[in-house]
């Protein structure tokens, strides 16, 4: 029997989106197949976060991609945004915090070429006058990150509804990153 690779890595992201502390037994359970063949395809879990960590990237990419985020407003760009991340937000969630990925010299390239590229649109907002220029578009990309987990999160144990998703984390960020205008 041949076992679809893609397959077995997206039941193992939505097991560990819901459970991070599951087992390599219950990720091989959850994909349908045997500890010993998802061995063979994984060596152990930290070959099986790194896999996870590429997927993980390659879809949040896409969104980007998708999200267009030098066309219009900043706020329209970021709105798109949050919007194509929602399907894959609970793998993300899960990513960031597996420690693992963010220590020493192994740091996938790939996390720092994402946030260049939505910290352009928060700078971007910014040189535009749309959004505050107190808060760095480094602050503002982690803390879009930190509401993209955390209501992933949220969603996951019922404490928020999945159609608020997209709401829920645009306004709360931009409520905050919005440039005022000063009344004399």
């Amino acid at each position: 029997m041949s076992v679809d690779r893609d397959q077995v890595l997206r039941s193992a992201a939505a097991l560990l989106s819901r459970k991070s502390t599951a087992t390599m037994d219950e990720v091989a359970r959850a994909a349908g197949i045997g500890r010993a063949t998802l061995h063979r395809h994984f060596a152990g879990r930290d070959a099986l976060v790194r896999a996870l960590e590429e997927l993980g990237i390659q879809e949040f990419e896409a969104a980007i991609d998708a999200a267009r985020l030098d066309e219009g407003c900043a706020e329209d760009a970021l709105r798109r945004l949050v919007a194509g991340v929602e399907p894959g937000a609970g793998l993300l969630s899960f990513l960031v915090t597996e420690n693992q990925l963010f220590e020493g010299d192994q740091v996938n390239e790939g996390w720092a070429r994402l946030d260049a590229r939505v910290a352009a649109l928060f700078r971007r907002g910014q040189e535009r006058g749309e959004f505050r220029i107190d808060l760095t578009p480094a602050w503002l990309t982690e803390a879009l990150y930190g509401l993209v987990g955390t209501c992933a999160w949220a969603v996951q144990d019922g404490r928020v509804a999945a159609k608020d998703f997209q709401y829920m984390i645009v306004e709360l960020l931009l409520g905050g990153a919005r440039r005022r205008s000063v009344e004399k």
